[in-house]
């Protein structure tokens, strides 16, 4: 169609809008671009200018707990030490000086085993290579690993003094160890001695507690006579059910609950394996259960005894009479008072092998009934153990059931698929072994559980429930285990008189121990000379016996803070521990126990716990089921930026889920993120401070933005303080997307583009970006560690100073206002009235943009001084308004009457025929 001669052709008016300008990409890129910022941060020294901008603050401390050095990392590393140097990070732009060593766990079964796997697959004996040799391959695996965790930490963003970095292998913190087991030698406190403890039996060592993890497990179960061998009960049987049958021929008594009710029962028939006319005692309240389980028939109950009236009464052991020749089986098991025993499940009567169960080996100790050492290291029965000697535990039960069948003691048997203890490295069972061990005595003189539970008192838990998790460990656990039968790690380096069986405990000794370690490692205590070395003159070594066992790995890094903090004059104790929630009774656990037992109090002001990372169903993570998430995947394919969001946007308080979907949403919020920041560096090309308003001077929308920011900043300093930052990212995210993108971006783009140069409102709006740009990339850095550097560097330029260099913005108390902000709150809960309407008539083709209409708001009195009609029809986007009386909030749609200016595309019946302009873009055009 051709134009008529009257027509004029439009003017292009794109050269007088100040359209946005920035080299901030749209695209993040982020893959390509973190490492590049990486480089340059080590080019720059960066983290020797955050140590010397921190020199005159307040000192932050957050220990690192030491991962393990021995593979690549996992997303639960990730997680860990995303979120340690989000807090660190955050303190040192908080004002403090965040120092960070990061550190390493070097020793210990799982490297060893790892060699010994490398050995086999040699085919050589690992027994037969020299010790020192072993040792220096485990350290040398170790050490590769160790080198390679550092750069993936590095990759992930994290900031630290990696050159510095302390490895519990090092020569320095060996030395420490050693010195934190003399303490408690000279203190009272070390002690060797005969008790059960978790066993390996594939491992062939001693386990702590934080070393086990359950699986499930089929079991099998015996039902025992045990025939009471005199007194009034003569003849009648005890009955004991167990799911470790291989304990029975451990047994050396019997336990009932005094409290309880027991029956005194009389079998009928002979149904299975009970014999007509014989008598058995078992729990009155668990007689039903019984009959069911083992297949008990017609019966009476004779009569009823409490427990108390059992206790003191002997019984023969089920094997009794098949070994005549051995004492082992034949002398009387004495039943006892146990207030363990329960009447939950079983037969309310407990069989008791001390070499077998922590309660087993305290009620028969408190008798004077000694453990018997039934078991060798690889699980077999020692050669004493007539009838089963050689035979492994797990493969016994047979061979128990056919003793016990032969003796005529066999009741019943079966099989039970139960949770059961399993060793977290082999994934094999393990068992209670009484052997001999060294231990931390909890109740010695030197009080260690009390001064604990008072340590847990002073500490801060976030969250709070940390508390009573430790709190319910420490109160019930047994003393402390530190021995392990390996080598690789540092032992414990005592003697022990061979005539008396006494620990030495002398300072000067354990000084000259101590300090051959520093200069030559935990290597000095295989030597050959070594015990002459270090008893010195005064003593023959030949009177003493050098311990051989290496120290449990949780004493090692429960002793981090003596040889990490105290050791390179850091502050202790120090101000944060954050782990994982199962190191309540790991590494807060053993450092707290270490700490109390050799310094009174615990090493950590606050202990911060964080849950497991699961898949997006819920489920645990498993190669076998293909759902694993490995961080180095999500770095290449997204950038650490959006795993360090994912992190930051979830409550890490509890389990978190991840995924390809997850990571796709985490990816989207970027975005979003990003695109904000992008329209503030946008809006802020050439901005200088001449152009800065001050705050009285500001329209209340710009005054309203500083409010909102001066509650973010609020929230930012609270999580600063408190170490909780959940909800803190999200909000952050909120802010951008809903208060800025969907609202004062929207509302003030055509005051940005369109106002003239000089207008107070575009200089107001400059001036609150400015200030958006400061706190966004300040609050968002250490979290968006990479993106945050690019969106500051993109308006200061490449030479500026690193964001990471920064202090989070100090903002003026007047910005804070509330009653403002309630005010906007009503504004913009009336103005989805109006874009609801507004809305509705694009949907139905009546207009294709908000600036075509001029809708009516009728308002009740009370909210009629809140704007006019040019301020709603400013914050609604619309060319004209009207406001009408009303007693509930109501719009309706009208139409904007006149022409659309071609300059702001508003429609206003003021717009020049001359110029298509209205008046203010004429002003601006043609000034």
């Amino acid at each position: 169609m051709n134009d008529s001669p009257d027509t004029k052709p439009a003017r292009d008016y794109r050269g007088t809008v100040f359209l946005p300008q920035t080299s901030f990409p749209m695209r993040g890129d982020l893959p390509k671009r973190e490492p590049q910022w990486l480089a340059r941060w080590e080019t720059e020294g960066q983290w020797a200018k955050l140590r010397e901008a921190g020199k005159s603050r307040p000192p932050f401390v957050l220990h690192d707990g030491p991962p393990y050095a021995n593979g690549p990392l996992h997303i639960g590393h990730a997680l860990n030490k995303i979120l340690k140097d989000v807090l660190n990070r955050a303190a040192q732009m908080a004002g403090f000086d965040a120092d960070y060593i990061p550190g390493w766990d070097c020793h210990g079964l799982p490297i060893e085993w790892k060699v010994e796997e490398e050995y086999r697959a040699k085919k050589k004996n690992k027994d037969e290579v020299p010790v020192l040799e072993f040792r220096a391959e485990c350290r040398a695996y170790a050490q590769k690993w160790l080198d390679f965790q550092t750069e993936e930490f590095k990759r992930l963003g994290v900031a630290g003094d990696f050159a510095q970095r302390y490895a519990t292998m090092d020569f320095p913190s060996e030395a420490v160890i050693a010195g934190e087991i003399g303490r408690f030698l000279l203190n009272g406190s070390l002690y060797r001695g005969l008790r059960p403890v978790m066993w390996s039996p594939v491992e062939k060592t001693a386990l702590a507690e934080a070393e086990i993890e359950y699986a499930d497990h089929v079991s099998p179960m015996l039902w025992a006579r045990f025939r009471v061998a005199e007194g009034a009960l003569g003849g009648a049987s005890l009955v004991a059910w167990t799911t470790t049958p291989w304990t029975i021929p451990a047994n050396r008594a019997l336990a009932v609950n005094p409290e309880l009710d027991y029956a005194l029962v009389h079998v009928n028939g002979s149904d299975g394996l009970f014999q007509a006319g014989e008598r058995i005692v078992v729990s009155f309240k668990l007689l039903p259960d019984f009959a069911a389980a083992t297949g008990l028939g017609a019966h009476d109950v004779v009569r009823l005894l409490k427990g108390e009236e059992l206790v003191g009464l002997s019984c023969r052991h089920p094997f009794a009479g098949q070994f005549p020749d051995s004492d082992l089986y034949e002398t009387p098991r004495p039943v006892l008072a146990g207030d363990f025993v329960t009447d939950e499940a079983g037969t309310g009567i407990v069989h008791l092998a001390p070499d077998h169960g922590e309660d087993d080996f305290n009620l028969c100790r408190a008798h004077g009934i000694s453990a018997i050492e039934s078991l060798n290291d690889d699980g077999t029965y020692a050669e004493k153990m007539t009838g089963v000697a050689g035979l492994h535990v797990f493969k016994a039960h047979d061979r128990v059931w056919a003793l016990c069948e032969a003796a005529g003691t066999l009741l019943a048997k079966g099989k039970l698929s139960h949770s059961y203890p399993h060793s977290w490295r082999s994934k094999k069972p393990v068992i209670f072994r009484a052997t001999p061990q060294w231990f931390i005595a909890m109740e010695d003189g030197n009080a260690i559980r009390a001064k604990a539970l008072d340590a847990i008192a002073a500490t801060r838990f976030i969250p709070e429930v940390g508390r009573n998790r430790i709190v319910g460990m420490v109160a019930t656990r047994p003393d402390w285990c530190i021995s392990r039968q390996r080598a690789w790690g540092v032992p414990i380096a005592v003697f022990v008189e061979k005539r008396t069986g006494e620990v030495l405990r002398d300072e000067a000794v354990m000084r000259r121990i101590v300090e051959a370690f520093r200069s030559e490692g935990a290597d000095a205590w295989y030597h050959p000379d070594a015990a002459a070395r270090f008893l010195g003159n005064e003593r023959n070594p030949d009177d003493y016996e050098q311990v051989m066992d290496i120290v449990d790995v949780w004493f090692e890094s429960g002793s981090t803070h003596a040889f990490v903090l105290e050791a390179r004059g850091m502050p202790w104790p120090a101000d944060l521990y954050l782990e994982g929630s199962d190191q309540h009774r790991g590494w807060f656990q053993s450092s707290l126990l270490e700490a109390v037992g050799t310094r009174g109090v615990a090493p950590f002001k606050s202990v911060l716990t964080h849950g497991f990372v699961l898949d997006e169903g819920g489920r645990k993570m498993s190669k076998s089921l293909g759902n694993v998430t490995a961080p180095q995947e999500v770095i290449s394919k997204y950038g650490a930026d959006i795993l360090r969001l994912w992190v930051m946007n979830s409550d890490t308080a509890e389990d978190l889920r991840i995924g390809k979907t997850i990571l796709e949403q985490q990816a989207e919020l970027y975005r979003r993120l990003r695109n904000s920041l992008r329209w503030i560096l946008g809006g802020l090309a050439g901005f200088t401070e001449a152009e800065r308003v001050p705050v009285a001077e500001m329209p209340e929308l710009e005054r309203w933005v500083l409010h909102r920011l001066s509650e973010l900043d609020a929230r930012v300093r609270g999580a600063v303080a408190s170490h909780d930052w959940s909800g803190v990212v999200p909000e952050l995210h909120g802010f951008c997307a809903t208060d800025l993108s969907a609202f004062w971006f929207d509302i003030r783009k055509d005051a940005l583009y369109c106002d003239g140069a000089d207008s107070l409102r575009r200089r107001a709006v400059r001036t609150v970006l400015d200030h958006l740009h400061r706190c966004l990339c300040a609050w968002l850095a250490p979290v968006l560690v990479f993106t945050a550097e690019e969106a500051w560097r993109a308006r200061f330029g490449e030479e500026a100073e690193s964001i990471h260099l920064q202090l989070f913005p100090d903002l003026p108390a007047e910005w804070r206002d509330e009653a403002l902000a309630a005010k906007w709150a009503r504004i913009r809960e009336l103005r989805r009235e109006v874009t609801g309407v507004i809305e509705a008539a694009r949907a139905s083709g009546q207009v294709g943009s908000s600036l075509q209409a001029a809708p009516a708001l009728a308002l009740p009195e009370a909210d009629r001084a809140l704007l006019d009609e040019e301020g709603w029809a400013e914050v609604s986007i619309t060319s004209g308004f009207r406001l009408e009386t009303g007693e509930t909030p109501s719009a309706r749609f009208a139409p904007a009457p006149g022409a659309k200016c071609e300059r702001c595309w508003r429609v206003l019946p003021e717009v020049s025929d001359a110029h298509g302009l209205c008046l203010r873009c004429e002003a601006v055009v043609q000034p």
